[in-house]
């Protein structure tokens, strides 16, 4: 058995840093045409040159805001005309930590639009070509802070444990049409956003409290997504895979 996702269109989103950049490395190659999201103008800008230049008709770039209701309007219209959508992977996400009491509300509305209601809106798109097609297996990445929290994490936690749920419900939906919905949950992985998120001396303390004594690497979250993004996966569904080194165990 191997993964092979030859002829397959596969949507990222959030897919130009950290786990999201090794999933497009991952399922491109293993032969996916790839339709990428990132917020970064300019660097959409120099993805989309490089990629025309090498001629490779394979990858699609999208320049998305989804704390922008246009922004999310004009991307969710162009992504409804796809007659094929086999994949879709919603990694995008956000986080600003703040105490409860010093939480701003401008903070809720752009983590729970991006964390929360663009999954949502991704998935109910998705979900109606995937239906014709008889075929579709959708991933969304939540997070360890959807089953346990911690000082902070009030408005994040809140999101993650949302998608949880419209995992769950999603999938009860789909099933019948062999759309296969699931969630993964990463703990602490080594990318940018933790770097900025937390210091040196922290992720060492992080570190001791890991069984496995380490973070993980995107690789390794990869690899439980491309599974149930695959055709090998036929029967796991409405299930979050927690991918965190025993943390939430201890």
């Amino acid at each position: 058995m191997r993964l092979d996702f030859k002829g397959q269109v596969v949507l990222i989103t959030g897919a130009t840093r950290g786990i999201g950049r090794q999933l497009a490395a991952d399922f491109s190659k293993l032969g996916a045409r790839l339709l990428l999201t990132g917020t970064n103008e300019e660097q959409i800008k120099s993805l989309r040159f490089h990629a025309g230049y090498s001629k490779d008709p394979k990858i699609r770039y999208f320049c998305v805001d989804f704390t922008n209701a246009k922004s999310t309007r004009m991307f969710l219209k162009e992504l409804g005309e796809f007659k094929k959508v086999d994949v879709c992977v919603n990694n995008a996400g956000i986080n600003r930590v703040n105490l409860l009491d010093e939480s701003r509300e401008e903070d809720w509305d752009d983590i729970l639009a991006v964390n929360l209601k663009a999954p949502f809106m991704i998935m109910r798109t998705v979900s109606k070509v995937m239906k014709r097609n008889r075929y579709g297996r959708i991933v969304n990445i939540a997070s360890i802070f959807g089953l346990i929290s911690r000082e902070k994490r009030v408005i994040y936690s809140a999101s993650k444990f949302g998608l949880r749920g419209v995992t769950v419900s999603a999938s009860n939906e789909l099933a019948r049409h062999n759309v296969l919905v699931n969630a993964v949950s990463p703990g602490f992985v080594r990318t940018d956003l933790t770097a900025r998120m937390l210091s040196d001396r922290e992720i060492a303390e992080l570190t001791e409290q890991i069984p496995i004594r380490r973070l993980a690497t995107p690789q390794e979250i990869s690899n439980v997504v491309l599974f149930l993004a695959s055709s090998l996966n036929t029967y796991t569904t409405g299930q979050n895979i927690v991918v965190d080194g025993g943390y939430v165990n201890v």
